[in-house]
């Protein structure tokens, strides 16, 4: 088995300067840099002057590139996943990569960085100690009330991306199903037009309806009783 790495490097989830030292290191080293968006990558390599081959790697194109991948690795190339932003695999294409490379006895290194969820976490206000993150919500209305029924009675903060354009709706129905929590909307953290929105999710769905909302969105919801 060759020596070679895959690497997962966390790039900024806005900020390019919120890379990290170690993460530039590995871009600069690595052989090949497997990206969700090569045009994402493309403008951290601008930003810091690097050159690179890429290879566009997705959930949706992975039986087609694994057998390249491991056949780059084996040749001895060094290869750093990254996703559009932030850490890859936390709501991003990487987990069949890296469960197929680890069972076929390759070394997968983690580069950790940012990340929306624990960045949206600890400037929330609600308790840090124990925290789930769920992903995205789902679309349809049905699906969504099932979906915060499931967390309804989940002794922790609950954490979950979302979309502009169904932010209100959502909040809306966690609204009806959950009560009047606490709760914490992060919009584009790091990003020029950062706003971070607390107080109980009545008050949160208000602030936002009507408005021409954009951005990604975090959304954190208390536990029930605090």
């Amino acid at each position: 088995m060759s020596d070679a790495k895959l690497y997962i490097v966390s790039t900024p989830i806005g900020n390019l300067k919120d890379i990290t030292l170690r993460a530039l290191d590995v871009l600069k080293d690595a052989d090949c840099i497997l990206s969700e968006d090569t045009r994402e990558t493309d403008k951290i390599l601008k930003k810091y002057n690097l050159t690179k081959p890429q290879i566009s790697y997705r959930d949706q194109n992975h039986e087609r590139v694994i057998s390249q991948i491991k056949q780059m690795l084996q040749n001895g190339k060094n290869l750093a996943l990254v996703s559009d932003s932030g850490t890859p695999l936390i709501s991003d294409p990487g987990f069949k990569l890296v469960r197929d490379l680890a069972a076929s006895g390759f070394e997968v290194e983690s580069i950790p960085g940012p990340s929306a969820v624990i960045a949206a976490l600890s400037i929330s206000g609600l308790p840090s100690d124990s925290f789930l993150f769920a992903g995205f919500i789902p679309k349809a209305d049905a699906q969504r009330e099932k979906f915060f029924s499931k967390y309804k009675d989940i002794d922790a903060t609950l954490i979950f991306y979302e979309s502009p354009f169904r932010l209100v709706k959502s909040l809306d129905i966690a609204f009806k199903v959950l009560g009047d929590r606490k709760a914490c909307v992060c919009n584009d953290i790091t990003k020029l037009h950062e706003e971070v929105v607390r107080g109980e999710l009545s008050n949160v769905r208000d602030y936002y309806s009507g408005k021409n909302v954009r951005g990604e969105f975090v959304v954190l919801i208390a536990k029930k009783g605090f």
